[in-house]
């Protein structure tokens, strides 16, 4: 069996062979090919390509998401490689310029195990010019360097960018191009980008400004090592050299050995424990005799004595974990904080860094949902006894469980200091697990009852993840929904039918917007359902279309507690949508509530609003299948989002009327709901997505595309409002990740 390719030549079309090579069969069965791992691959047969640019079109249908295609051109001894981020269920186009001399292509459908079809693939010859206009107007669109210009003035800096590195135009804008397109994170590719983009400070910098700032007078860093008889002479080794190689020396490590290291130990590895136990207890003794800033305690409290002060800093670590060269060096820019936490990844039992987890800025609802802060996490010294778990300093089998409790005691004081650093300062040697004494909704359940917050806790939808399920006030909030709509019963009645017969939560009303619908049977359908259900109200609206103008009409004739800004082509999945957002909205630290959206095809529409992804904003987890858990699991748990979309969002009357509602003049049509989110986000509220609130939608059917130059306009008009507006904010979402990338909406690697 194998599959096709259609190269297209201007009026000639012919199809090219696909073979296929290792690690991949076809499922007759299912009419599908299998991939046996991520190495599989197709070639072509034997041929010579023109010379020039080419699109590639292609769709595959798999059975996992977070993939990219590979191409490889070969031309003799030469070869080049390009990547190509797939969307399930769309078609993906690229650029791509072949040489003179290809006369073969590698293609692999996708990086991962899994099955797949390919239902599109052509390889369509373009002019120069052309190739020249979409390069321009990607670089715009994604590329940070060069966004808010002109195609002109774009080309301007290519060409200073060529003169500058002595290269051909051509050249620069496929350097420029190539870096607008990234594999998704696996474990190769995340070394590549170790290589390529982590930020290694130049030593003799780094020296100078220590030396500049003083940075070696700010503070201790104290490092808690709970050890066993298990543990490694060599797992601790690698710990401790971690920190003899930093640029800075004022840190001091206290091994914590456990007081009966056998007490758990099955008998038949007792004799062996033993053994192990002996070994790690004399080279602590040897470590001690060698390094005056390593010492050695048998008890839990002791040893604090010394670091509760406010030039202090307290963290636990396992043998075995790593702090990256210039841990300290970041930690001591941070001077001002109590309490800092940063980005990590794993080490594989060959040193090799894998499975990086870039963290969001301080997310108390994501936290409440799942330990996102991880093991890399300091405390300042005098803060520590106000946020020191029960029991003091952990053994080493609840190392965890102690850092969970600390950040979860965080958000219960309410510390205010608290800051991320955006980088990977910390290498864990095993994953972040809890003890099985202690699962997470348990440690929620116990933070929130000691706060006295009347809220009720659940396992949540992914590992060690929590649901937390906050009441509704009593009386019920009466929720006002607006439906702004133009003619298309088609699509109106659907989803008007379906708010009123599966919402559990019955204290709303429901305001259609009529935007100078004319179509008789859509009027006829609004006269009905007006008489039928007594929560049905009817407003005209006889303006312009203009988004923000109607829903702020609808808001000022409403009479609920609570807004509720709801497109008309959305269906609520099941009952509990409404409760949820509502219980969610109704808690007084919190502002714009946002709800899981899906496509016809179940496929995610909008996992929330990510700030900067292709200019402004964009849908986190577009096109994910509808089980998938996402990026750390996010995509199945509540967090805070900087932005939610308006086609489903709940926020209360008093947050709305303060913000000025939606913005009528600038943002008629795109981007007033963002915008509408972060001014609730200025005023210190949390916005907040919840996928327990779960709705088909689908997307924008009333008003269009922009696809016509008046409508293009428009659209790039409102886009130059919200970058000068919001430009430093949307560069760098709090509740994203500056390593994670701007060009797509999948948390993959930028």
């Amino acid at each position: 069996m194998t599959a096709n390719m259609q190269v297209v030549l201007g009026t000639l079309t012919f199809q090219q062979v696909l073979e296929p090579k290792d690690n991949v069969v076809w499922d007759a069965y299912h009419h599908r090919w299998e991939a046996l791992d991520e190495s599989m691959e197709f070639t072509t047969q034997r041929n010579v390509y023109l010379p020039g640019w080419y699109m590639i079109e292609l769709m595959v249908d798999r059975s996992v998401t977070t993939v990219a295609a590979s191409f490889r051109f070969e031309a003799g001894r030469r070869t080049f490689n390009i990547d190509m981020p797939l969307r399930v269920g769309k078609l993906s186009k690229r650029l791509v310029h072949v040489p003179w001399g290809v006369k073969r292509i590698a293609f692999r459908p996708m990086n991962a195990k899994g099955h797949f079809s390919i239902p599109h693939f052509r390889l369509v010859w373009v002019t120069p010019a052309f190739a020249r206009d979409r390069l321009l107007q990607r670089l715009i669109n994604i590329h940070q360097d060069y966004r808010d210009i002109t195609p002109k003035e774009a080309a301007g800096i290519i060409r200073e960018r060529a003169r500058e590195r002595g290269e051909s135009w051509r050249r620069t804008v496929i350097r420029e191009y190539e870096s607008t397109y990234i594999s998704l994170c696996s474990r190769r590719n995340y070394r590549l980008w170790v290589r390529k983009f982590e930020d290694k400070p130049d030593a003799a910098k780094v020296s100078a400004n220590i030396k500049a700032r003083q940075l070696d007078l700010v503070g201790m860093y104290y490092f808690y090592i709970p050890i066993t008889g298990f543990h490694t002479a060599a797992a601790l080794d690698s710990t401790i050299a971690s920190l003899q190689d930093q640029p800075l020396g004022n840190w001091k490590v206290v091994l914590l050995p456990a007081p009966d290291c056998t007490a758990d130990v099955q008998q038949d590895d007792a004799q062996q424990h033993d053994v192990q136990k002996c070994a790690i207890l004399q080279h602590i003794k040897t470590l001690v005799t060698k390094d005056p800033r390593i010492t050695v305690s048998d008890t839990q409290s002791e040893p604090l004595t010394t670091a509760l002060s406010a030039s202090t800093w307290v963290s636990v670590l396992c043998p075995g974990d790593r702090l990256s060269t210039h841990a300290l060096y970041s930690l001591a820019r941070c001077a001002d904080a109590e309490l800092i936490y940063s980005d990590e990844d794993e080490l594989d039992a060959d040193g090799m860094r894998h499975s990086p987890l870039f963290k969001p800025q301080w997310n108390p609802d994501l936290l409440l949902s799942q330990p996102y802060v991880g093991g890399a996490i300091w405390v300042r010294g005098d803060k520590l006894p106000q946020l020191m778990p029960a029991g003091g300093l952990p053994c080493a089998s609840s190392v965890g469980n102690w850092q969970a409790k600390l950040a979860l005691n965080a958000l219960a004081t309410g510390i205010e200091k608290i800051e991320h650093i955006g980088r990977i300062l910390f290498h864990r040697v095993s994953p972040f697990t809890l003890s099985p004494a202690d699962d997470y909704p348990s440690l929620v359940r116990l933070s929130l009852n000691e706060q006295n917050l009347s809220a009720h806790v659940e396992k949540g939808r992914v590992a060690n993840s929590a649901r937390v399920m906050w009441p509704v006030p009593t009386p019920q909030p009466l929720v006002s929904l607006l439906v702004p709509t133009r003619d298309g019963v088609e699509i109106l009645k659907p989803c008007v039918d379906a708010i009123l017969e599966r919402t559990d939560y019955r204290h709303f009303e429901l305001l259609i917007l009529d935007n100078q619908s004319s179509c008789s049977r859509t009027l006829a359908y609004m006269a009905e359902v007006e008489q039928r259900d007594s929560r049905v109200k009817v407003l005209r609206w006889n303006h312009d279309f203009n988004y923000s103008a109607i829903n702020n009409f609808g808001a000022k004739h409403s009479k609920g507690d609570i807004i509720g800004l709801i497109n008309n082509d959305v269906e609520p999945i099941d009952g509990e949508w409404l409760t949820e957002m509502v219980s969610q909205a109704s808690r007084p630290e919190v502002g714009c509530v946002g709800a899981k959206l899906y496509y016809p095809n179940g496929t995610i529409q909008h996992g929330g609003v990510v700030l900067g992804v292709g200019g402004v904003a964009g849908h986190a987890h577009r096109f994910f299948q509808h089980n998938e858990e996402g990026y750390a699991g996010r995509l199945q748990l509540v967090q805070n989002l900087t932005a939610v979309t308006a086609a489903c969002l709940l926020l209360r009357r008093e947050v709305f009327e303060k913000v000025g509602g939606l913005n009528e003049p600038d943002l008629a049509v795109a981007y007033n709901d963002v915008d509408l989110c972060l001014k609730v986000h200025e005023l210190g509220l949390r916005n907040l997505w919840t996928p327990y609130a779960e709705l088909y939608h689908h997307e924008s059917i009333s008003r269009g595309a922009d696809d016509t130059p008046k409508k293009r306009a428009r659209a790039l008009k409102e886009a130059r409002y919200m970058r000068k507006q919001w430009g430093p904010l949307l560069d760098k979402d709090p509740a994203y990740n500056p390593n994670l990338t701007l060009a797509h909406e999948d948390f993959s690697l930028r």
